[in-house]
């Protein structure tokens, strides 16, 4: 009897049910628990440097200071320094331009979720001229996009994009701790204690490494599909913690980042943007003030435009009435023949 190929999809897994649809039933007679509403920071007096120009979507954090230690920016006319705070009303430039700066947000940062293929490189000038991932992406009137961390060129997945320099730094900050989730192939099944190291932690080039949570995916003959979260984002991380226990890698998948999973269907090299809702909950989750309300205009003092009497006009004369002070018509008079 022939055997099947080895499949070359990951196997599909039922959503869990999200934690709120999992609430009790409320008791008859028990008061409405009160929303909270969600966190917003009032505008604060001065904000640092770094963080107005990765607002402005011209780098994240590490960029800036690096761009502030090579003199690419100006405070009023001067050289700015690392760790400068600004106030509203000064005027920041950075190679040359004038940034346009608030000191809180007024809108919601865009998010994108990219499929990217195997073959792209995750990065904007590539000396070899590969292929990159920001050449599918649409064209932003000032800023510009930001990827939340990095793929490698054999892995393919899901891929985030933000024009917020703040939220793709927290998004990658280690101490929020949030999870990427991987379908990775392997060659050969892991044993019981291979398992078990994977869990408790291998040892790395730069450091100890561990897996969160690590789920067979079925698979036939040599090639086996494993499910694995990961709360950090170091270079090649998982494919170098499956080696490290004798197994290589022929196919890895990033399928969720936090909240955000790969959207079923988006075909690779496709991306599609995030709705509010979505993106709010990433900004939570990230720690990231809300955005304020703008503020309405300002009203001019006195009653508005258009309100009281109207200036009267003169009544239009009736059709056929004679004009004031124009000479009547004289009747014509008939000559006797």
């Amino acid at each position: 009897m022939k055997k099947a190929p080895p499949s070359d999809r990951p196997p599909r897994r039922d959503a869990a049910t999200p934690t709120s649809a999992r609430r009790p039933p409320a008791r008859r007679g028990a008061a409405a628990p009160t929303a909270v509403p969600p966190r917003t920071a009032a505008a604060p007096a001065s904000v640092k440097l770094q963080r107005v120009l990765a607002q402005a979507g011209l780098g994240s954090r590490a960029d800036m200071e690096q761009a502030i230690a090579a003199g690419r920016v100006t405070v009023n006319g001067d050289a700015a320094h690392i760790g400068q705070r600004v106030r509203a009303g000064d005027v920041v430039k950075f190679d040359g331009r004038l940034v346009r700066w608030q000191a809180q947000p007024t809108r919601l940062p865009r998010v994108l979720a990219y499929h990217k293929p195997t073959g792209e490189v995750v990065t904007l000038d590539d000396p070899d001229n590969r292929p990159t991932v920001f050449r599918q992406l649409p064209r932003l009137r000032s800023g510009k996009w930001m990827a939340v961390g990095r793929l490698d060129i054999n892995t393919e997945g899901l891929l985030l994009f933000t024009d917020s320099g703040e939220l793709a730094n927290r998004l990658m900050h280690p101490r929020f701790g949030l999870e990427r989730e991987y379908a990775v192939r392997v060659l050969g099944a892991l044993s019981a204690e291979e398992r078990q190291r994977l869990l408790e932690g291998v040892a790395l080039e730069d450091g100890p490494a561990q897996f969160r949570s690590l789920e067979e995916g079925g698979g036939d003959g040599a090639n086996r599909w494993y499910r694995v979260t990961i709360a950090e984002g170091r270079n090649r991380e998982v494919r170098r913690m499956f080696e490290a226990v004798g197994h290589a890698v022929s196919r890895l998948i990033r399928v969720r980042y936090g909240a955000v999973a790969l959207p079923r269907g988006l075909r690779r090299g496709a991306f599609v943007e995030l709705e509010p809702r979505a993106v709010v909950e990433l900004m939570q989750a990230a720690g990231v003030p809300l955005p304020l309300p703008p503020t309405p205009p300002r009203r001019r003092a006195g009653p508005p435009r258009g309100a009281g009497p109207r200036p009267s006009r003169p009544p239009a004369p009736e059709r056929g009435a004679r004009a004031s002070g124009a000479r009547a018509p004289q009747p014509t008079r008939r000559r006797n023949g």
